[in-house]
């Protein structure tokens, strides 16, 4: 499933109220330091049973790749991810996305 980052920042911020499950103040501002500064390719985000909280599993650096996203997504277990994608347009211009994966 994707949606838009709009989406995914009313998930970080909000959490899913209605299930009880909270939300960890770091997913915020790591979502935020991926946004604006472009310190991670990739964020991993799972639920934490224990805390009944969504909380950072993993970051990727900004030169990793897709592929090493996806191997750093477990087999066999849930997991919320943002990933953001640069390409270049048909008119050549450098641009980036910010999809949330779930």
């Amino acid at each position: 499933m994707w949606v838009g980052v709009l989406d995914l920042w009313v998930f970080v911020i909000q959490g899913n109220a209605s299930s009880g499950m909270g939300v960890a103040e770091d997913c915020c501002n790591t979502f935020l330091e991926l946004q604006r500064k472009k310190a991670f390719r990739y964020v991993i985000f799972k639920i934490d049973e224990k805390k009944k909280e969504v909380v950072v599993e993993k970051t990727g650096g900004p030169a990793e790749s897709y592929d090493d996203f996806t191997g750093s997504l477990p087999e066999n277990d849930c997991r919320y991810a943002i990933y953001d994608f640069d390409f270049v347009t048909s008119e050549n211009c450098q641009k980036s996305k910010i999809f949330f994966i779930a």
